[in-house]
């Protein structure tokens, strides 16, 4: 069922090419998201065509804690696909929402929390874990489990890494973090060496691409898929326009388009 929630991790699940692992894995509760990404996930894989992973699926719905469903339920953000599908099994909404729905709705049995949510002005040791946490070689040698929690729940540093893993998932989890700013999306935009997936996503948010910064990033970005980065050209302002005109790390189709544009422009 498709649950009417939409996420880039919830996406990724969607497309229905995701490994039977990470079904496995996601019906299981054992992706660290938010409590309504975590619900979707499980409404989405309790129709899944492997047998194992629906009734995986259904079996963790069924232990979900019933009060802090039910004020799930009544946050204002969750889908009607959603409430009635519990509706259907005899859940009703709670009178009060949830207090915090960005948590987890289901506990990690993994209690490693150490190296996350460490802020500025920890003491010395706690950030030379973060240091350690961040470096590329350590945290390419880490179980998936653990980079989608530390993409959920790591600091930024852990994140501008993990968005660069090859696993799509992994990268998934780095976008649809609640803790992930505007001024990391921009970054990301501006990266050539995450995959075209990560790219599309973000041009497909329409609140990211509201930011200039986010939108001019893809344009510039060689790795944006062309179609992508023409459907974006209108919205460059003139001062950028000049410079993607004559700029050889972009396609050479976006330098013509620039090109077409500021002749309009002229003529106009």
């Amino acid at each position: 069922m498709d649950p009417g929630y939409r996420s880039p991790l919830v996406d990724f699940f969607r497309r229905g090419d995701t490994l039977r692992e990470m079904r496995l894995m996601a019906a299981e509760g054992g992706v660290t998201a938010a409590a309504l990404e975590q619900v979707a996930l499980l409404v989405l894989l309790a129709d899944d065509p492997d047998q194992e992973v629906a009734l995986t699926a259904e079996a963790t719905l069924q232990a979900l804690p019933n009060a802090e469903l039910r004020a799930l339920l009544a946050c204002s953000d969750v889908p009607q696909e959603i409430r009635m599908f519990f509706a259907e099994r005899g859940v009703e909404v709670g009178e009060q929402p949830s207090a915090d729905p960005s948590g987890p709705i289901i506990a990690d049995d993994d209690d490693d929390d150490e190296d996350l949510d460490l802020e500025d002005g920890d003491d010395d040791k706690a950030g030379q874990r973060k240091q350690d946490t961040s470096a590329p070689t350590i945290l390419a040698g880490l179980p998936v489990k653990r980079k989608m929690k530390l993409a959920f729940k790591g600091t930024r540093e852990q994140r501008a890494q993990l968005i660069r893993d090859p696993n799509k998932i992994v990268a998934a989890a780095v976008l649809s973090s609640p803790k992930l700013t505007e001024a990391e999306v921009e970054s990301f935009a501006k990266m050539a060496n995450v995959s075209e997936e990560v790219l599309r996503v973000i041009a497909m948010n329409r609140t990211w691409l509201k930011n200039y910064g986010v939108m001019i990033g893809l344009v510039r970005n060689p790795k944006t898929p062309i179609a992508l980065s023409m459907q974006l050209l209108p919205r460059v302002n003139e001062r950028d326009m000049k410079m993607l005109a004559v700029d050889r790390n972009v396609p050479e189709a976006l330098r013509i388009a620039a090109r077409k544009f500021i002749v309009k422009a002229r003529s106009s």
